[in-house]
């Protein structure tokens, strides 16, 4: 059976948490999303993360690893701990490529991973993918 990911009514617009502590980087993210019917918020550090999730209840986290107070691994492993917050997806965004990278974001319980540069049409095509999942 084929999921097909519906663009979302003018009520419901997806929710994306964009976490990353380096400025240009989160303005980039949020740049290629702007023509998009997504509702966005920025955050620079892992406990910003964790509040705004819990406050804001995004659909999705674009999920920084290496970030102050609370690494990106942290802040998914309290993600998904929290009831109240472990249905959120989330997509790690990282340069970090080496296979011990990789298996701790898995680990961690991201739900996918982009490694930088991030492309628009990659970054659209996971979260519409993450979307239809949901």
């Amino acid at each position: 059976m084929e999921t097909r990911y519906h663009m979302p009514t003018q009520e419901h617009r997806p929710r994306i948490l964009i976490a990353d502590d380096n400025p240009q980087g989160a303005e980039l993210l949020e740049a290629f999303l702007a023509d998009l019917p997504f509702e966005t918020r920025l955050v620079h550090n892992g406990e910003q993360v964790l509040a705004e999730a819990a406050q804001w209840s995004p659909d999705i986290v674009l999920l920084d690893v290496m970030m102050p107070r609370i690494s990106g691994f942290d802040a998914c492993q309290k993600l998904r701990k929290d009831p109240a917050t472990r249905s959120i997806g989330v997509i790690m965004v990282t340069a970090l490529d080496q296979p011990a990278d990789i298996d701790r974001a898995v680990a961690s319980g991201t739900d996918d991973l982009i490694t930088k540069p991030v492309s628009r049409h990659d970054l659209i095509t996971r979260i519409h993918g993450l979307l239809a999942a949901r």
